[in-house]
């Protein structure tokens, strides 16, 4: 059963901007494992954390630490939750999250589908 949904877009010149402005932001949105990446790659993964939050119900409280987007062994995205975001997830009987990125024509984007067992 879905138990939410989230979406979001991010202007890739905008958000370039921000960082460049801002460098300590990435060390605040992003976990070590996910700096190194791209501009466009940061930007994608910004929408998903933002999307992860709509499907959560935008609780507050949130670390942006502990929602992390990792390869898995397909190569395919994965959110890794621990900490505030583990828990929230857990409050709402989240059983699995599946989430999918892309970014083109000058926009980030990405989606969340977050479900629970149906019983």
């Amino acid at each position: 059963m879905i138990a939410g949904i989230g979406v979001d877009v991010v202007d890739l010149a905008r958000f370039e901007r921000a960082i460049a402005r801002t460098p300590r932001l990435v060390e605040r949105l992003f976990a070590e494992s996910e700096r190194a990446r791209h501009p466009r790659s940061l930007a994608a993964r910004f929408a998903a954390k933002e999307a992860l939050i709509k499907a959560l119900g935008g609780p507050g409280g949130l670390r942006w630490h502990d929602m992390v987007i990792e390869a898995n062994e397909h190569g395919d995205p994965e959110f890794t939750l621990s900490g505030t975001v583990a828990a929230a997830a857990e409050a709402q009987g989240v059983t699995s999250v599946h989430v999918s990125m892309s970014h083109d024509a000058g926009i980030a984007t990405a989606f969340v589908v977050m479900e629970r067992d149906g019983s």
